[in-house]
Formats: C-alpha cells, structure tokens, sequence
C-alpha cells in the first residue's frame, strides 16, 4: 500500500534528479568555465544522475512492483550505494587539481583505501543479512550492522573536509565555502539517515550540496574569466600604445641632432619639453586611473612644443580650455592632437589650425578637438555620409583612444567633418 512517506521519497528522488540533470545542462552550455573544470562536474552530475536514477529504480521496484522484483531492487540499491560513493574520491581529484598538487599524494592514497574497504563491504553486503537484505517479499531491511556500510563513507568525507582545511589558505572564498558545503550538508544528511529510517536525507542533500556548489564555483570561475580578460585587454591596449611612438621618438632625436650644431638654446628648449612629454606618456603608460585633464593638456601642449621645431610656422593651436575640472583616460588629448597633426597638415597648404575645447553641458564634460586640415577620411572607398559617426579603428591612435574613453569611464568618441568640408572635429563626451 501506498504510504505518505514513499510519496515524499519519490518526490525528492525527482527533484533531485532534475537538479542533477540541469546542472549537467548548464554545465555543457557554460563556455566560461575551465576545461577541467568543466569536465570535473560533467562527470560528477553524471554520477548523481546515475546515483538518483538508481535510488529511483529502488523506490519504484519496492513500492510498487512488490513481490518477484527482489532482484531488480537488489542491484538498484548496489548501484545507488555504489555510484554514491565515488562522489567524494573525485572530490578529492578536484581539490587537488585545484592548488596544483599531484593527484597521487598520501592524502588520495588514504581516500582510495577507505573506498576500497567501502566497496568490498558493500560486495560482502550482497550475500549476507547483516548489514542490509531485500526479502523474498521484495522488502528492504537493515541488518544489525549496517552502520558498517556508513562508517567508510563518512570517514571519506572527514578526510576530505580534514584536506579542505589544510589548504583553505590556497583556494578562494568562493572555492571554500562551495566545498565545505559539498561535503558537510550530504554528512549531516547522512548521520540522520543513520538513526532514522524512512525519508531519503542523503538523495536531497547530495543533490542540493551538488547544486550550491556548482553555482559558487561558476560565480568563482566567472570572476576569474572577468579578471583574465581585463589582463588581456590592458595588454592589447598597451601594445596599441607602443605601436604609436617610434616614429615620433626618432624624427625627434634627429631634429634635437642637428639643433645642436646650429642653436643650441633652441636644442636645449626641446630636450626640455621632449622630457616633459616623455615623463607625461610613461606616467599614462602605466596608469590604470583616470587623471586630471589639466595634466593631459600639459602633456599635449609638450608634445606640440616638440614637434613644432619641425613645423614652427605651420601649426597654431588656440586653447578655449577654461574648465578643466575633470579626469580623462590617459593618453586622450594628446594622441587626437597628434591625429590632427600626421593627417591633418598638408604640406602644400600654408598652415594648420588646431582648436581645442572643454565644456561642461548636457549632463556631460565634452572635449572637442577641431583642425582645419585635409579632413579625416577613414575608408576613401566610403561615401561622405559614413566617414561621419563613431570611429571605425583605421587610425590605430583615435581607436585607441575611443577604447579607452569606453572602457574606462563610459564615454565615447565621434568623428565629424567641420560645416564647410575641410577639416575634422573629434568629440569626446565623458559622463558626469
């Protein structure tokens, strides 16, 4: 007869499947997490699954299959005590693939002869009534010693939470507090099975200990993916801004070269300014902040005072910079002066005419930078129409500008052509 307690069993072994089995889904469909570790709780949601499914099978051939199913009953309750015990050897796999350390230390050797004894008790369980037995009735009973079978199990977990401790120090919070979980919730489900029959503590417990720590680890391992990224785009972006420097660096060594000969105050100006500009670009180099604009405007007005000893009578810049409260990305001003200056001056025209702005309106702190070049022209094959808008990355200088504004404080950076066709404004908005 159907009882309220074989309701509540079979509802709990199909929770706890269902857990096990979308744990499995996201575990394939998670593309953030390492290899190894994806590998790690395929093969651990599978054992669940295996494990419940077993349990199920157990639950179905007792209840209500009944008598001349002992058999069935008998390998489903092996295999649902078999599959629950390799849980906690691969745990150990994992905890030690997860500070680095070889899998076959003293600590797994110890883990694998306690799964041993576990197992061979259980094959021993199979032809005796000491520990537990299927009647011929299709019923299942605990012999006299059935805590025999429990006492290995629960010492895998010991050892396991014991190791837990000793390398608590190595692994993150996240890391720590998913295992400690893993291991104490099937454990505390475990000792109450122990003293008391009937409701299936143990299926509950692994399922949701599995779940908990599946999701402090993906937490753990998304953190991770976040961080290893931003390393990747600081180094992209760093190697961005190297790739803008050499030319400049060598025509000005050549002109402070021959100054030397011919003016030598002059030449002594420019060394003056060219390490006020190199002081200015290492210090963005290196800086991961935002800095105050009054310094870029320093490092921008070095730059330009270094590559006039070139073009002394052709570039002139005017400054409408009377608000400069605000911070900027590194390296921002100044690589869009530059842009102006590599493709703004035409060497067959008499001058360029540079005109750097900052305003504070619409909720937001606008650099504008305007010339009256030849015009920017990010594709020739493009129509007028499209070379207007946001940038599209040819010119490696305002790319990496525009980059850094987004990334770095939520700006962003547009291109325009000035009203009568001729030149270029580049607007900058960071937000308040």
């Amino acid at each position: 007869m159907l009882q309220w307690i074989d309701i509540i069993n079979l509802c709990i072994a199909s929770m706890g499947i269902t857990v096990a089995a979308g744990g499995l889904l996201l575990t394939f469909n998670v593309h953030y997490l390492e290899k190894w570790v994806k590998k790690y709780f395929t093969i651990m949601f599978a054992i669940i699954v295996a494990y419940i499914l077993s349990d199920l099978t157990s639950q179905i051939s007792l209840v209500f299959l009944g008598k001349g199913f002992g058999t069935l009953s008998k390998i489903a309750v092996f295999f649902e005590s078999f599959f629950s015990s390799l849980l906690m050897p691969f745990l150990t796999i994992y905890m030690h693939k997860l500070i680095g350390k070889n899998i076959f230390s003293k600590n797994f050797f110890v883990i694998m002869t306690l799964w041993a004894f576990y197992f061979i008790t259980l094959l021993v369980t199979q032809v005796t009534t000491d520990i537990y037995y299927v009647t011929e009735d299709n019923v299942y009973k605990r012999g006299p010693y059935y805590p025999i079978l429990l006492v290995p199990a629960a010492a895998l977990m010991a050892v396991n939470l014991w190791y837990l401790y000793r390398i608590r120090n190595r692994i993150s919070r996240n890391n720590l507090i998913s295992l400690c979980l893993y291991i104490l919730i099937p454990l505390v489900a475990m000792a109450v099975q122990m003293f008391s029959y009937g409701l299936l503590f143990v299926v509950f417990g692994i399922s949701v200990s599995a779940m908990l720590m599946f999701s402090f680890i993906m937490r753990d391992q998304y953190e991770k993916s976040i961080r290893q990224a931003q390393v990747l785009s600081e180094q992209e972006l760093m190697i961005k801004i190297l790739q803008m420097r050499p030319h400049f660096i060598y025509n000005t060594l050549s002109n402070i070269y021959y100054l030397c000969d011919i003016e030598p105050e002059k030449a002594k100006m420019v060394v003056g300014d060219f390490i006020t500009y190199l002081r200015k670009y290492f210090y963005a180099m290196t800086s991961k902040e935002l800095i105050p604009f009054e310094e870029e405007l320093i490092h921008t007005k070095a730059y330009l005072s270094v590559v006039k000893t070139r073009f002394e009578d052709m570039i002139f810049v005017e400054y409408d910079t009377d608000f400069i409260d605000f911070k900027v990305p590194p390296l921002t001003l100044e690589p869009i002066v530059e842009n102006s200056v590599k493709h703004g001056l035409d060497p067959d025209s008499e001058s360029l005419h540079i005109l750097v702005r900052t305003r504070h309106e619409d909720g937001y702190n606008r650099l504008i930078v305007e010339d009256d070049g030849t015009g920017y022209s990010p594709d020739p094959e493009n129509d007028d129409e499209k070379n207007d808008g946001e940038i599209n990355g040819l010119h490696i200088g305002l790319s990496n500008v525009s980059e850094r504004v987004r990334t770095m404080c939520g700006g962003s950076l547009t291109i325009s052509k000035k009203n009568n066709g001729t030149g270029t404004i580049v607007t900058i908005d960071f937000p308040v």
